[in-house]
């Protein structure tokens, strides 16, 4: 079993978006597993197998307990497609974690919005004993969406200022896909791309008043169980 189960749908994806998350549980002392719903076989740069290298090493540096692909078809996520969502179902059944990450809809990908839609049905699924896939039936108590290069406003901002440079140590184990001379220029080699990465970490840090943040959208509300700590949350800052 394991506390909380991060999608991303290519390899490195989850270090763009919310790898800072899963280091931050990882310390505390939270299994993590990160999934890869594909290999990023069509990306421009990076075999499968290099991909996959450079991914197990990104998650050694995050200290996550597991990272695995389900190897479903690279630029083909469908959320309608019955056998990638028995695929995510049984994961969700392996893995019974309480808390699941998957990309945020709004996105120009197609893969992406694809994973958004598919994690989020199989969250579902998963709970119905009469859905045919294997393992014990399993609803997380908790999906949340991470966001990327979107217009979205999100609902809540994790502080990652802790874990910041291990997340970008954990990036930059992609090197197939970051190195300028690895292969044919892409969006992820350009001079600027990696401070564009810490500048929209930092413009959602300082929208809760810490340097590096990560931002999410919610499926369902937040529960204040104890609501002094509302009062005790704005006093710290």
């Amino acid at each position: 079993m394991h506390d909380a189960l991060c999608f991303g749908p290519h390899p490195d994806d989850l270090e763009l978006t919310s790898a800072g998350l899963a280091a931050r549980l990882a310390a505390a002392g939270r299994r993590v597993a990160l999934i890869d719903l594909t290999r990023g076989e069509l990306g421009t740069r990076g075999e499968p197998q290099t991909r996959s290298d450079e991914a197990a090493a990104a998650a050694r540096v995050l200290g996550v307990a597991e990272r695995s692909t389900l190897a479903l078809p690279d630029g083909g996520l469908d959320r309608h497609d019955r056998a990638q969502q028995v695929a995510v179902v049984e994961c969700l059944r392996r893995h019974r974690p309480q808390l699941v990450i998957a990309p945020d809809a709004d996105d120009a990908h197609p893969d992406h919005v694809e994973a958004a839609h598919l994690v989020a049905r199989a969250c579902y699924l998963a709970g119905l004993r009469r859905f045919a896939a294997s393992g014990e039936p399993w609803r997380p108590a908790r999906v949340m969406f991470a966001l990327y290069r979107t217009g979205a406003r999100p609902h809540l901002v994790v502080d990652v200022s802790a874990v910041w440079e291990q997340r970008m140590a954990a990036l930059r184990e992609h090197r197939s896909q970051l190195d300028p001379d690895a292969g044919p220029a892409t969006y992820l080699t350009a001079p600027g791309f990696l401070a564009e990465v810490e500048g929209r970490a930092r413009h959602w840090g300082a929208l809760i008043g810490v340097t590096h943040g990560e931002a999410y959208r919610l499926r369902g509300p937040v529960a204040v169980l104890d609501p002094t700590s509302l009062i005790a949350e704005r006093e710290s800052r």
